[in-house]
């Protein structure tokens, strides 16, 4: 009973998630959390006026049609905008799919080029995009296009590096699309600084200041 109910909710879950995502634009992430008074939804988007709404009318639609199609009986909705979306891999890969299938296939070398400027003027370590399918030929093939720091193997490199994966429809067949970016925020583990003399004679300083300060509140 425990493993039925369990996978009830996951399969409730990835529906809601889904669903959202077909409603609006540029959703990076959807998190649901049962509290006691209901359903917290948590959407992390990079166009949050789109989907609150004027006055809160598209949020108050979106409430209604999760209590009416999924059966919430609470849902409680917190949108959180996204601070620089070219950042985000699943915005920076939903705005790739949304151009190819909007202008076509012939300029998807220009759709990743621009995209992978705008990630480095974000300030990203690195960034990798990947597009596989008929391009432009009749002939499926990969092309990559990157720039900087990438991890790609190792436990390290899922803690640091973002990625995404989505498919774009378009009228010669579906596209693949990859997206992974480092954010600056990230901890590279081979990122050394080098300090001068000077760096070095004020650290000791202050470290024998703090000593001394300590010594004199313990008396």
């Amino acid at each position: 009973m425990i493993e039925k109910k369990f996978i009830k909710e996951k399969k409730q879950e990835f529906g809601i998630k889904d669903f959202i995502r077909k409603q609006f634009r540029y959703i990076s992430e959807v998190s649901i959390e049962r509290i006691p008074i209901g359903e917290k939804l948590v959407i992390k988007t990079s166009m949050p006026e789109i989907v609150i709404g004027r006055k809160g009318e598209t949020l108050n639609k979106l409430t209604e049609k999760l209590k009416n199609k999924f059966g919430l009986q609470n849902p409680q909705i917190e949108v959180i905008p996204i601070q620089n979306p070219y950042l985000d891999a699943t915005v920076v890969a939903d705005r790739i799919k949304r151009s190819l299938e909007r202008y076509g296939q012939l300029s998807f070398k220009i759709t990743a080029y621009r995209s992978l400027k705008s990630i480095k003027d974000a300030g990203a370590y690195g960034a990798e995009i990947t597009l596989s399918g008929k391009l432009p030929s009749e002939r499926s093939r990969s092309w990559r296009f990157k720039f900087g720091h990438l991890k790609k193997t190792g436990q390290y490199s899922k803690e640091i590096v973002d990625t995404h994966k989505t498919v774009a429809n378009t009228k010669p067949g579906v596209v693949g699309i990859k997206v992974s970016i480092i954010p600056p925020t990230a901890k590279l583990p081979d990122d050394v600084k080098i300090y001068g003399i000077e760096s070095i004679r004020n650290n000791h300083l202050e470290e024998k200041q703090e000593i001394k300060n300590k010594d004199i509140k313990e008396k």
